[in-house]
Parts: C-alpha cells; sequence; structure tokens
C-alpha cells in the first residue's frame, strides 16, 4: 500500500518555499558591527589569515562541514537518463538525508556535463569550497572513470555512493550472515546479478575482504560476463569467468550467495531451492526485488535475506553508510576514503547489529523485538547510534592508514558527535515548525 498519492509527495516539494533546502546565516547581523565582520572590513581579516596558512580555511569558513552532491542525472535510480534538471529532487533530497542524519550541509549541484573529462574538469574546480564530494546518479561506465581520476588528482574525500554505498551496507550483512551460518568468506560463491557501478563495487570489496575473484560470477543483459565474449569493458574484464559456465539457474546450484543489482523477476522459487544450505541473498531492486520477500521464506526460510525495501527485515538501504561515512573522514580531514575506511564501515554497521535494540526503533518497525539472528544482520538506518559506531570507526580507520591530516580523540569524538546531533535537531524542527507545514 502506497504510504502517499502522487498529489501529496508533488504538495510536499512545492508547498511554502520550494525545493527541501535552505540557506540561513548561522551568525548575528544585526546591527553596523556584525556586518562590519561579516563582510567588508572584518571579512579581510578572515582572508588574510587563510592567504597565509591555507588550511585556515577549515577554522575560519565552513568547507570542514560542506559536500557537494554532483550529478549529470545520467543514472537516477528506477528513472534512468533524465537529466539534471530532473535528477535535482534526488539531489536535494540526498542533501536533507546528509543534513538530520549527520548535521553535514550540502549544496546539490547538477551539472550539463556527459563526459569524464567534463565532470572531472568541474569537480576539481570545487576543491577550494568543498570539504568533501559526493557523485551521484552517473551512469557507468563513465562513473568509474570519473571517480577514478578524482581520487587521484584531489585532496580532498571522493565517494561515488551508487557504487560504495550499497557495497559497504551489504558487506555488513555479509559478515553476519557467515558468522550465522558458520561459513568462511573465502570458500562461498557468489552469483552477481547486474554489472552497472554497484554490482562492481560490491564485488571489488568483497574480494577486498576475502571472497576470491574466480568464485564471483557476475551476470548482465547479456548473460554471464566470461573470457570468450567481446566488447567487455575493463570493469567487467576483471569479473571475466575463464569459460562459459551456463545461465544464470546453472550458476545459481550450489551458490552461498546471490546479489541482485538488476531487476524484478530476475530468479524465482526454483532457481533459490537450488542454493546452498543457509544461503544469503541480497536482492536490491527497488521499488520491486530480483525476487519477493515471501516466495524465498516459503521454498527456503533457511536463507538470510535482504532487500532494499524497509517492510521486510535486512534492509540495504545506503542511508546506513554515505552520512556516517564523510562524517567521519570529514571530522579528521581525511584526504580520501579508502577501502579500510569502506571495511571499517562495514565492521561497525555488523558489530552494532548484535547490540540490543531500544524499543522506540521496533515501535517505528511494528515489531516487538529486534534480536540479532537471520531476520536481523543489518541495523535500522534510524538507529540514532549509528553515527556514533561508524563516523568515530571510519575516522580511525583514516587515522591507522595515514589519510588523515589531524588526529582525533575517539572518547571524546563520541561525546562531541551526541552534543551536536542533539543542536542540529533542534535547529531543524525550529526552522521547519516555523513553516507551519500541513504535509
Amino acid at each position: 500500500m502506497a504510504l502517499f498519492t502522487k498529489e501529496e509527495a508533488l504538495n510536499y516539494h512545492s508547498s511554502k518555499r520550494k525545493g527541501k533546502l535552505e540557506v540561513i546565516s548561522i551568525k548575528p547581523c544585526d546591527n553596523q558591527k556584525h556586518l562590519s565582520m561579516a563582510y567588508s572590513p572584518g571579512v579581510a581579516e578572515a582572508c588574510r589569515a587563510i592567504h597565509a596558512n591555507k588550511d585556515d580555511v577549515y577554522e575560519y569558513t565552513n568547507k570542514g562541514n560542506l559536500i557537494a552532491v554532483v550529478s549529470n542525472g545520467t543514472a537516477v535510480l528506477g528513472l534512468g537518463n533524465i537529466g539534471p534538471e530532473a535528477g535535482k529532487p534526488v539531489m536535494e533530497g540526498k542533501g536533507v538525508l546528509f543534513k538530520i542524519f549527520s548535521d553535514i550541509d550540502v549544496y546539490d549541484i547538477n551539472i550539463n556535463a556527459t563526459t569524464p573529462d567534463e565532470m572531472v574538469s568541474f569537480c576539481k574546480m570545487l576543491e577550494p569550497t568543498f570539504g568533501g564530494i559526493n557523485l551521484e546518479d552517473i551512469k557507468a561506465p563513465e562513473c568509474f572513470e570519473v571517480e577514478e581520476r578524482l581520487k587521484k588528482e584531489m585532496g580532498i574525500p571522493v565517494f561515488h555512493d551508487d557504487q560504495h554505498g550499497t557495497a559497504i551496507i551489504s558487506a555488513a550483512g555479509i559478515i553476519n550472515a557467515l558468522e550465522i551460518s558458520g561459513k568462511k568468506i573465502e570458500d562461498i560463491k557468489v552469483i552477481v546479478s547486474g554489472a552497472g557501478a554497484a554490482a562492481i563495487a560490491c564485488s571489488n570489496l568483497y574480494v577486498h575482504m576475502g571472497v576470491k575473484r574466480e568464485n564471483i560470477f557476475m551476470f548482465d543483459s547479456r548473460g554471464l560476463i566470461h573470457a570468450g565474449r567481446d566488447n567487455l569493458n575493463k570493469f567487467k574484464q576483471q569479473y571475466a569467468q575463464a569459460e562459459d559456465c551456463g545461465s544464470l539457474a546453472d550458476c545459481m546450484v550450489g551458490a552461498d550467495m546471490f546479489l541482485g543489482l538488476s531487476v524484478k523477476g530476475a530468479i524465482n522459487q526454483d532457481m533459490v531451492k537450488t542454493m546452498a544450505d543457509n544461503a544469503i541473498i541480497f536482492a536490491c531492486a527497488n521499488p520491486d526485488p530480483e525476487i519477493p520477500y515471501p516466495d524465498v521464506k516459503e521454498v527456503r526460510p533457511d536463507i538470510l535475506m535482504g532487500t532494499g525495501r524497509s517492510d521486510f527485515p535486512n534492509q540495504v538501504n545506503n542511508v546506513l553508510g554515505f552520512p556516517f561515512i564523510f562524517r567521519g573522514a570529514l571530522d579528521c580531514r581525511a584526504t580520501t576514503i579508502n577501502e579500510e575506511m569502506k571495511i571499517a564501515a562495514a565492521t561497525a554497521l555488523a558489530a552494532l547489529a548484535k547490540e540490543p535494540v531500544a524499543q522506540e526503533i521496533c515501535d517505528a518497525y511494528d515489531v516487538d523485538s529486534l534480536e540479532y539472528g537471520i531476520d536481523y544482520i543489518i541495523p535500522k538506518p534510524i538507529d540514532p547510534r549509528v553515527l556514533t559506531w561508524l563516523a568515530p570507526a571510519v575516522a580511525k580507520a583514516a587515522m591507522d592508514t595515514g589519510v588523515a591530516k589531524i588526529q582525533l580523540d575517539l572518547d571524546e569524538y563520541k561525546k562531541e558527535l551526541e552534543a551536536r546531533m542533539a543542536a542540529s535537531r533542534a535547529r531543524t524542527k525550529a526552522v521547519v515548525d516555523s513553516f507551519g507545514y500541513d504535509i
């Protein structure tokens, strides 16, 4: 059942102030002295300080808490290549999530650019203003090249969430699913339906965690990716099987994991029946997964299953990742987001799923309790502890791997995060309430 009508959704975006974001001043500007400090001549003192020491831009401006969400609208989830204007509501929404989950400010930047050269050139010019760049809804294979080049050529973290968000959240699920099933990651056979940005990034992270590359069977719209096929880009070639091992149904036999990042109906109950005992299925196509949750449980109740939906257990939701990963990266002033930081986020999420869950979170999902096990291997997105578990873990990994410019006292940092979010929620609520929305 839909939670809203088309008219309600459009009214949500258009009522009162248009869109979902607003820039407000956070310093008083009520008299001549304030005005003189905010702009001329007082602003010159901040300018001189930064000119003398460029790193002081983090002290005297908002750069350290500012993310650019950059998109060209060529691969908007569920909508495809709809262009930068039509993609803007999604990017504004991303800004809302950054703010409410991690108190990070965002400018959404929707650009008329289609080539990697154009996108790379544009993003590089943003570095003086932003503390990090979240690439969003850019189609494959261009998105791979853009992110690769920007990570090499920029000194701030660049993160393509469409690639790495699903990878990190599903990796957390894998850690716990394997623990429950008693399997070792180096032994599992993984079937991947889909070969786009998310599928490649998930597979890359799984390999970094210990999955053997030869045990990953990846399918695109033409079938299994194997060495006998032509026209495979370099990203797909990494996962080409030495020979054609058959259809998706053939490869599903004995599989320990199915990862779906493709389309509704990609697999059926007969395929599911042939999987290994205590297998894992993450069917992440939205809004309809590759196979419905009830269909899997009807024939294989032992399977640990997750989807992209909130109305079934184990939601693989990117909001469990990007706000907190960027929070940790910004606060230790990391120059990049590396594999160790991603795995630290996944490990922290997996550990949090083993902790007792507050009753108000259970009530929000209309369940009596949430306890670690087959139906709860991934924390819920609204759990406020995600911030204080993930951001410090990411910051620690950045410091341990030498990509952090400043060192944090992690115990104090956790306390600061809690206080920061309480204040941010209060400010945001006051602003929203002042408009008197009835939606």
